[in-house]
């Protein structure tokens, strides 16, 4: 316990580490493809010479191709620091971060940290370079201390979480399912809340809907020739809310409860005021409870979108983007999970709540 306290004590010292690390990741835009970026090379690169500068050794790519970055590859690095036991703790991390949204809407330049007392302004610094400078304060104690830990440890920093996990974690398990155990432990710090009290244990599934709308286009002037797609769009985008009373299902771990289904992006149409749309392109987020079944709510959505495109004589074709289905929920009861609240308790003197995440 002696060599335990003085890491905690250690870490807690490593403010101007903790402001560095996170300066220079948020310098570097790490947006996938999907996001209009070029991926996550020059983050990964970074991070890899920081654990090597660390005297981590023992570090790998797990690389998943992607031809759609200058690279070729979308970059998932595994490091691994040797403990008393061969049980592991696997911390998790993503590199990539979402887009800076309206730059208008930030009172600093987004990919330049800001630090006003013990708050750092940034893209990305929360979700989700928090969790990844964890890992290297840990990589970094550990060696200046000269210290073993009880568990080996690893370290997996991924791409491609925020669009879809299908170039990050999902091809790591994919292509090395060998690297974990068992009985090994892994956490995710990526949700929470500021006084550390909430352990995620449950995470509602993804489901992304694109719905296009075909008419026909027309002079503005004589909308009897043609058939609105945005008209039709519109009406079906009211229409979104009838899955909340089809998918009513809750859960009180989760706020909110429920399954949420919720309009989000519209493509553009026209380019001029004057014309009538023959198409018109919209998408949905749906968060669902775990259980509830992703190929119901596409028919549902279908069956919904279909019978208000017949209303407006016009076409609809609704696809799922992305499908993921949520996880089995990690029992309160499980070892991870009161190692975690063990570990709250004793630093933070605070009773931790088990919790869901949308």
């Amino acid at each position: 316990m002696a060599a335990y306290s003085q890491l905690i004590e250690s870490i807690g010292r490593q403010r101007e580490a903790v402001i560095g690390y996170q300066s220079r990741m948020t310098a570097i835009p790490a947006l996938g493809p999907d996001n209009g970026g070029t991926g996550e090379m020059p983050k990964a690169l970074y991070l890899e010479g920081v654990l090597r500068d660390l005297g981590v050794s023992d570090i790998l790519r797990v690389d998943a191709p992607d031809d759609r970055v200058p690279d070729g590859v979308r970059p998932n690095i595994v490091a691994r620091i040797p403990g008393k036991s061969s049980r592991r703790l696997w911390i998790l991390g993503h590199m990539d971060v979402v887009p800076a949204g309206e730059l208008s809407h930030w009172k600093s330049d987004p990919w330049k940290t800001v630090v006003d007392g013990d708050r750092i302004y940034g893209r990305g610094v929360e979700d989700n370079q928090q969790a990844i400078v964890c890992c290297l304060l840990i990589a970094k104690q550990l060696r200046e201390l000269n210290l073993t830990p009880d568990l080996s440890l690893g370290l997996i920093f991924v791409s491609d979480e925020e669009t879809s996990s299908h170039y990050g974690m999902h091809y790591v398990m994919k292509k090395r399912p060998d690297l974990f155990g068992a009985d090994d432990f892994v956490v995710i710090p990526d949700y929470g809340v500021a006084d550390g009290s909430f352990i995620e244990i449950s995470e509602k599934g993804q489901l992304w809907l694109r719905v296009e709308v075909t008419g026909k286009e027309a002079h503005g002037s004589r909308p009897h020739e043609g058939r609105n797609a945005l008209v039709a769009a519109s009406d079906m985008i009211l229409h979104v809310r009838d899955l909340e009373s089809l998918y009513a299902e809750t859960d009180p771990i989760f706020e909110p409860p429920c399954c949420t289904f919720v309009p989000t992006r519209h493509e553009e149409n026209v380019l001029n005021i004057n014309s009538l749309p023959g198409r018109d392109v919209f998408y949905v987020d749906c968060r669902l409870l775990p259980g509830v079944d992703h190929d119901a709510v596409l028919a549902s959505a279908r069956e919904i979108m279909e019978a208000v495109a017949e209303r407006h004589s016009v076409k609809v074709d609704v696809s799922a983007v992305v499908n993921a289905p949520a996880s089995p929920a990690t029992s309160p009861d499980s070892e991870v999970v009161r190692r975690l609240s063990g570990g709250i308790r004793e630093i933070y003197g605070i009773e931790p709540r088990c919790v869901g995440s949308g």
